[in-house]
């Protein structure tokens, strides 16, 4: 059975506004969470644990060599930071997009499409995933120390455009897995799929893309833009545009990447669901 994709398909109701819903939604899933004040805790310990043992392999290397890249520690921390961080503004809102193949084998998305607002809001607020604050709040704070040992940004235009580069940032890594789960409409699973690459992006987006191959920096910038996250807007920030592998000016511009990406990725979302169809169960 073939069910429209479209949002509120079925339903005579007042469509209501994607962003409003969602806010409402996402309410009431972190509502219900933080009645288990221990299970948040323990969350958030998790999820810092989990980030900090990337930056303690980073620290070691660079322990032993002196600099990786050419880049000290404390510079490495900015870009581990703003990675990271990054990383959180997107997992915090988007996580529940890891399990979007559930909710087509189970049937969960038809009641999506009923209603009258867009499936994705609904999806995306169907839950929360504690240890994700973890991941957001360990970025935070090591983005803060580094920024503060090494004194940028400089200026207020610094600010701005560390602003913008993280929530560019942001967009870049939801904007390739919202495209990568489109595809799941096809294929009914793809998980594996996005585990491996946001795999990539935790494994490599703390490292300057430098020490790599020209071959792996290609595929971290154009095929997965792991670049995009938090390298070149670092590279800008430290001074070292004119060391990166990409023109100058596309190094500024790197925060716009998030936005045009995300535009992409919701343009291919829209189509691929339109070959939804219902598992019946």
């Amino acid at each position: 059975m073939t069910v429209p994709a479209g949002p509120g398909a079925g339903s005579a109701a007042r469509p209501v506004p994607r962003l409003y819903a969602y806010g409402l939604l996402m309410r009431a899933a972190v509502k219900s969470q933080l009645q288990y004040r221990g299970n948040l805790l323990f969350g958030l310990a998790g999820g810092a644990a989990f980030q900090g043992v990337g930056l303690a392999f980073i620290w070691v290397v660079a322990t032993r060599f002196g600099a990786v890249g050419g880049w000290s520690m404390t510079e490495i921390c900015l870009l581990y930071g703003m990675r990271l961080t990054s990383h959180g503004l997107w997992v915090v809102p988007g996580n529940q997009l890891y399990f979007l193949d559930v909710t087509i084998q189970t049937g969960e998305f038809d009641r999506y499409l009923v209603r009258p607002t867009g499936v994705l809001p609904q999806l995306l607020a169907r839950g929360i995933h504690l240890p994700v604050f973890g991941d957001l709040v360990t970025g935070l704070v090591i983005l803060t120390g580094a920024a503060w040992q090494l004194g940028v940004p400089h200026s207020a235009a610094g600010v701005l455009y560390l602003v913008l580069a993280l929530v560019g940032g942001a967009m870049v890594e939801g904007a390739f897995q919202i495209g990568i789960s489109a595809m799941c409409f096809r294929t009914l699973s793809n998980r594996s799929l996005r585990v491996l690459v946001d795999s990539v992006m935790n494994s490599f987006g703390g490292y300057p893309l430098k020490v790599f191959p020209g071959p792996a920096r290609f595929v971290l910038t154009f095929l997965v833009p792991v670049a995009f996250v938090a390298y070149l807007p670092a590279g800008v920030l430290l001074g070292r545009a004119g060391d990166l592998h990409v023109p100058l000016w596309a190094a500024c511009a790197a925060p716009g990447a998030g936005p045009l990406l995300l535009w992409l990725a919701h343009r291919l979302w829209r189509a691929q669901s339109a070959h939804y169809s219902s598992s019946g169960t």
